[in-house]
């Protein structure tokens, strides 16, 4: 729904307030964006291609995988960690996804703050045509993660980043003094059982420091919590996994069905993340530590 959505954004060539008119999004310099026929529209400027982004059959891939189920807990963690993150707070702000993909974190979270308006940013047309049908609260555009997000100053109550790339400046820019930031990265073990039979990209050991280092200065750590479970995925469901991550883009097709061909039918499978809530940092503000023990103890979740 993306006129819900609409004055959260900002025009990407002046910043800009943005308003519908008829079938296209219009700031007051005359900058006009076409609202594409599957609901979602494109900010990128001009020049650029989004070509980065996830292919159809990488979006495709991960729709499928995600349909099945196998990351139904994890969904479900990340929605009650944004609750527990943003759902007391009654100042007004949008929850932005930045790097949405299909929309699916997104949805489960908005299922979880039923007042909130969710905001999916994501370089991939092909995920944002999926983003824009995944809840009816969902706007859905089309911006680079690596450039001015196109969202206004303090737009959001609460940003999400779910396996995708994160720029500190700009997720501080768009957030609301009060919000959080909820980033969820993969453990090192994550789907680690597949990491040598198929040849998978690793995750590097001390992630989460250097994902503070990263975020440093405009964010604080405040709390973090890790989501472990083991899923049994057939042969099927494991061509879905290799091919909707970053593996993909180096991979042999042919070679990886081979490798698959090999594996138990079904297998266990770990899928291991870590969820950090940040809180903004706001100059002269002398508050300091972190919420880690205001963090109960949950199955498959627990508190760092």
């Amino acid at each position: 729904m993306l006129g819900a959505v609409i004055r959260y954004l900002a025009c990407p060539y002046c910043g800009g307030a943005m308003a519908r008119d008829g079938a296209s999004l219009r700031c007051a310099a005359g900058h006009a964006f076409d609202i594409a026929r599957q609901g979602y529209v494109s900010l990128l400027p001009a020049g650029t291609s989004g070509g980065g982004g996830d292919t159809a059959a990488m979006v495709q891939a991960r729709a499928d995988f995600l349909a099945a189920g196998h990351f139904a807990s994890l969904a479900a963690g990340v929605a009650e960690a944004a609750r527990d993150a943003a759902g007391a707070t009654g100042e007004p702000g949008c929850v932005a996804d930045v790097g949405a993909g299909t929309g699916y974190y997104l949805a489960a979270v908005l299922g979880q703050l039923p007042e909130r308006d969710g905001l999916a940013l994501d370089i991939s047309k092909f995920a944002v045509r999926k983003a824009a049908r995944a809840h009816p609260r969902i706007g859905a555009v089309a911006c680079d993660a690596w450039r001015r997000l196109p969202v206004a100053d303090s737009a959001a109550i609460l940003a999400l980043n779910v396996f995708a790339p994160r720029d500190g400046a700009e997720l501080r820019r768009i957030l609301h003094p009060a919000g959080r930031l909820l980033v969820v990265t993969p453990a090192a073990d994550h789907l680690g059982e597949l990491i040598g039979p198929l040849g998978l990209l690793t995750v590097g050991q001390q992630k989460e420091e250097r994902l503070a280092g990263k975020l440093s200065p405009h964010f604080e750590l405040a709390s973090r919590r890790e989501h472990r479970t083991t899923m049994s995925l057939g042969h099927q469901a494991i061509g879905a996994v290799v091919s909707m991550g970053p593996s993909a883009r180096h991979a042999d097709t042919a070679a990886f069905a081979a490798r698959i061909g090999q594996l138990p039918d079904p297998m266990p499978v770990t899928l291991a993340v870590t969820m950090s809530v940040f809180r903004p940092v706001i100059p002269g503000d002398q508050h300091r530590g972190d919420d880690t023990q205001n963090c109960p103890s949950r199955p498959n979740s627990a508190c760092l």
